[in-house]
Order: structure tokens, then sequence, then C-alpha cells
């Protein structure tokens, strides 16, 4: 198990890797990264991005990646183009991955989430090239009652009350189904990633409380919350795409080691409440930021959610590099410098600035 616990730059090096999905908010992060450590990135996503801003354009991610177009269930075109990259590593991110969207469109993101899996999976196992398969989930696929105190763990039971979870949890049974049928028996390696609650400089997606928080701050309105006592593991995006990078590696060197799911979270203290992350982040803002508590009526959302990484922990040696404090103070950091037209290379420079953190404690993981 060579390499477990570092993500190795020299590994990526001419990769040929595919992200489904590199339009969005985590997409955009990835290829930015892989293009970063010099592997050759291809991305597939049903268009550009629709908000505006949004960080695939601010962050110049399309300059240096071959990039198509298309719907994730039209499995024609994406056949033909993973057919032409003749990817060795794929991860999978594109989704619908809004739970109130979920509840107005449940077609669509049922049809997305989980047929848009088969029809991933399915092309990949067809083509020679490809080695490892990456599916990227939720950890809102778990069967949630709001009261567990421990941290789901990958062994807990599937499910789901909104489309959204219910879908992504169709979508885990549909890898677990594929890596034991087909996968396994071939030389191919899959495994699915499960985190939740991602932040960081470039979000825009609606009904996110960051995006919210920074438009409520542009636009000079009462920001209303409707959820602010629920609790959530807040972690920064490079923490969790770290895991993402450091487990492909690890399957294409190791193999069916590191199959199946994987939880990827932040520390105990990043568990916080959305109403103590608001108050955090308002400070970054120079307390510009109005919001109430919206007494309206809301479709359901779990009250607490929380995943244990034991699993991660132990045996990939991967843990959270940003503490709750430096992930709120990168994420406000960035969207200062957006607001006060001085972002520059803000994102590739954080890249950067979290590598140097890894590479400071390189020497006592080693160790370990």
């Amino acid at each position: 198990m060579e390499g477990v616990g570092l993500m190795v730059s020299s590994f990526w090096k001419s990769k040929k890797v595919l992200i489904t999905g590199h339009t969005g908010f985590k997409g955009s992060w990835l290829s930015l990264w892989l293009q970063h450590l010099g592997a050759d990135v291809y991305g597939y996503s049903s268009s550009l991005p629709i908000s505006v801003p949004n960080l695939y354009e601010i962050a110049q991610v399309s300059e240096s990646m071959d990039s198509m177009y298309g719907d994730i269930l039209d499995f024609g075109k994406l056949q033909s183009f993973i057919h032409r990259i003749q990817p060795d590593i794929i991860f999978h991110l594109a989704a619908q991955p809004l739970v109130r969207e979920s509840y107005a469109d449940p077609v669509g993101t049922f049809s997305t989430n989980v047929m848009g899996t088969v029809n991933l999976l399915e092309i990949a196992r067809h083509v020679n090239s490809v080695r490892v398969v990456i599916n990227v989930t939720t950890d809102k696929c778990y069967q949630n009652s709001g009261k567990s105190l421990q941290g789901f763990t990958e062994k807990n039971p599937l499910g789901g009350q909104d489309p959204y979870s219910a879908s992504k949890a169709c979508s885990e049974l549909v890898t677990s189904a594929y890596e034991q049928s087909f996968y396994s028996h071939n030389g191919k390696l899959l495994s699915s990633v499960r985190a939740g609650n991602v932040i960081g400089g470039g979000d825009w997606a609606a009904d996110r409380i960051i995006p919210d928080i920074i438009r409520s701050v542009i636009n000079g309105e009462v920001m209303k919350i409707r959820y602010p006592h629920a609790v959530r593991p807040w972690q920064h995006v490079l923490d969790c795409l770290e895991g993402y990078l450091l487990l492909a590696q690890n399957m294409w060197r190791s193999g069916n080691d590191f199959t199946g799911a994987w939880n990827f979270g932040p520390g105990e203290s990043s568990v916080l409440s959305v109403k103590n992350l608001i108050e955090q982040c308002n400070r970054h803002l120079g307390n510009r930021l109005k919001w109430i508590c919206d007494s309206e009526i809301h479709l359901h959302e779990a009250s607490r959610l929380v995943l244990n990484i034991d699993k991660a922990t132990k045996l990939l040696q991967w843990e959270p590099q940003l503490n709750i404090h430096q992930t709120i103070e990168w994420t406000m950091d960035w969207y200062l410098g957006y607001m006060d037209k001085s972002l520059g290379h803000k994102t590739l420079q954080q890249i950067k600035d979290f590598e140097k953190i890894k590479a400071a404690k390189l020497p006592q993981l080693k160790e370990k």
C-alpha cells in the first residue's frame, strides 16, 4: 500500500482524467487542481454554468482542458466522447445537486442522478483505458432520523426522505451493483465518495448558505434563514477533493484494497449550526450581513447530519487539513477578493497554500 496518506503530484503527471460535471463548483476546483498537478484533464457537462457569476469562468478553468457539453443522459454523445479521449481515471460529479430543486423536479433529479450514473458506469466498463472510476455522491444518501450523534459510517443503511437524497442513495446502489457485477471481474476499480456541506470560494448555486450570504451582502438584502439550528459538518472544498484524489491514487496502486464507499468530512470541531456558521462568516465580512429567521413552513431537511470518517483516517491516512476557522477565513477571503475586485489568481493560490500546509505535515504522517 505504498503511497497511503501521501498525494504524490508526480502520479498525476500526464494521467488522462475525465471529470463529469466539471463546470460546477466542485468540478471547477477539481479541474483546476488536476491541471496544476500536470494531468491531462477532460470535462463533460450539460452546459456552461447556469449561475452568473461562476467559478468556471472566473478561474478560467476551461483554458487548459478539453471539454464536451452534453446531457449525461445522452448515452451516445457521452460514449463517443469517452471513446475518443480514452481516460485513465474518471470522477463522476455530474448531478442535480440541490434538495429544494429535487422537490420542484423529482423526475429530472432521479433521471440525472440515477440513470446518469448508469450511463457513465456502463460506458466506462467497456473502455479498456479506464482503470479507476469514482462516483461522487453525498452525505445525504444515508437513512437519517436526525438523531445520530456518532456520525454515519459507510455501513449505515442508505435512504432519503427527499428526492435528491433518495436519488443519491439509488446512485450508491447502482455503483455497488456495477462494482460487484462487472468492475471487480475485469480489472477495473470503482468506488463512491460521500461528503456534504462543502464550502469554499466560487460557489454561486441557489439555496446554498454561503452563496446566499454573499448575494445578500452584495445586494444589500436581508437574508432569510430556514433552519438556523440545523447542524452540519462544514468542510473546505480542498479538503474533500484531496480525499478524492488520494483515494484514486491508492485505488490505482493497490487495487481492490480501496474500492467501495468512503466518507470524507471535517473533524468534530467543524460541526456547527447554521446560525453559528453565519455569525462567524459575518465577522469576516465586517458584520455587513443582515439576516432573520424565516417563519414560513418549509420542505423537509434533516436537522442533524454528521459523518464518521474513521475509515478514511485509518485506511487512507487522510485527515482534514483546515480547521473550521481556516475554512471560513479562506472562503470569506475568496469572496472579499471577488467583491473588491482584487481576486486575481486567488483560486490557484489557495490550492498552492493548501499543498504547503499538507507538505508541512508530511514528516508526522510518514511516521504514523
